[in-house]
C-alpha cells in the first residue's frame, strides 16, 4: 500500500493506494469456467491507534483501488494505519506518519 497524509488546516488528507487484483466473480476464464470473487471486503483506517473510519467494499469497486478521506483533528507527527482484509481471508495493514 502506498500510503500519504498531509495536513490541511486543522485536519490532514489522507490518500491510499492499494495494490489488489480485485475479481468481481462474474468474468469467466479462457476454458469458460467461472473466475471466484476475490475483492477487499473490509477498509479500516486509525488516527494514533483509534479507529477513524471503516469500510464495507464489495466486487464493484476497481483493480488496485484509491481511497481518499479526510481526518479531523490529525497533526504533523501523527500515525495513520490502514488494514484490509479480502475474501479469500488475506489482510495487510500499514501505516504512514502525517507529514
Amino acid at each position: 500500500m502506498r500510503i500519504r497524509a498531509q495536513v490541511a488546516g486543522a485536519n490532514a488528507v489522507v490518500r491510499v493506494l492499494m495494490a489488489h487484483e480485485m475479481e468481481s466473480g462474474q468474468r469467466k476464464d479462457s476454458a469458460g469456467k467461472m473466475i471466484p470473487a476475490w475483492h477487499i471486503q473490509d477498509v479500516t483506517a486509525t488516527l494514533n491507534g483509534k479507529t477513524v473510519m471503516t469500510a464495507e467494499w464489495g466486487p464493484a469497486v476497481s483493480k488496485n483501488p484509491f481511497l481518499q478521506f479526510t481526518v479531523k483533528g490529525a497533526k504533523a507527527g501523527d500515525k495513520i494505519g490502514i488494514s484490509w482484509k479480502d475474501t479469500k481471508g488475506d489482510s495487510r495493514t500499514d501505516e504512514a506518519t502525517v507529514s
